[in-house]
């Protein structure tokens, strides 16, 4: 950790138990493992939109221009040739769009039309989402002390605003500040965490980003920000180049 970051994070304590001491103005979460568990987002949302997505296009690819538009931007991002997408060769766009969710490709169309179905699934009941029970608290004693909270994730602003619009602790959307999604910049990218740090005018060095995936987190301290890994339950160790401070709750995190 060099020495500005230093001025801002300490962490403290050996063995079961890290508490992160943050004296700076912002913190970025990532949410998959972090906020939530990976299992909810791949054995709930993932499989619901899998479900839903063939039946979802077909209902709307001829009556939504924005479904039209992001359906025709994940034909031409896996190389379907098609001039013009209907209801004769959507199933072509569907299979594709599950080939890519199969193998977690971060495609900003794919994530468009995934947050689609998950509106009409969160404005149904049929999805509730999960958010470890720690979060919460929190975020509150986060915003009550002045901090800014934002949200960055692969899933789209929609979706993130969705998710949580519609929790197991209702709607938290008031405890953020902003969100961001791969418009911004892939997550492994140094340059994203610079383009976030500028929209929430606040120094990197002032940023604790917090999420489960090493090489997200390599990036965000190459930027400038101090970084924290989450270890979550189902988590899966990851390898980083620099070392993170590694934390299990929300609560290890003192402002």
């Amino acid at each position: 950790m060099d020495a500005d970051s230093i001025w801002f994070i300490r962490a403290i304590g050996t063995g079961e138990r890290i508490v992160i001491l943050f004296d700076g103005q912002g913190i970025l979460l990532d949410i998959e493992g972090t906020t939530s568990s990976i299992s909810f987002v791949y054995d709930v949302l993932f499989a619901h939109a899998r479900k839903h997505l063939e039946t979802f296009l077909q209902e709307q690819i001829s009556v939504s221009s924005t479904v039209q538009k992001q359906a025709a931007a994940l034909a031409c991002e896996t190389g379907l040739e098609l001039l013009q997408i209907d209801a004769s060769n959507v199933s072509m766009v569907a299979r594709a769009a599950a080939d890519l969710m199969a193998r977690d490709v971060k495609s900003t169309p794919l994530k468009a039309l995934q947050g689609m179905i998950w509106r009409l699934g969160y404005e149904s009941g049929e999805l509730v989402s999960h958010l470890f029970e720690d979060v919460p608290r929190a975020l509150d004693r986060w915003t009550s002390s002045g901090l800014d909270v934002r949200i960055y994730s692969s899933g789209s602003i929609e979706a993130q605003q969705l998710f949580f619009g519609h929790t197991a602790y209702g709607d938290v959307t008031p405890l953020f500040s902003g969100y961001y999604d791969t418009t911004t910049g892939g997550k492994r990218e140094t340059m994203s965490y610079s383009k976030i740090s500028d929209a929430m005018q606040i120094e990197p060095r002032q940023i604790l980003f917090v999420s489960d995936i090493g090489a997200e987190l390599d990036a965000a301290k190459s930027a400038g920000m101090a970084t924290a890994l989450a270890d979550r339950p189902g988590n899966v160790p990851g390898t980083s180049v620099y070392e993170h401070p590694m934390i299990r709750s929300f609560d290890d995190i003192i402002s």
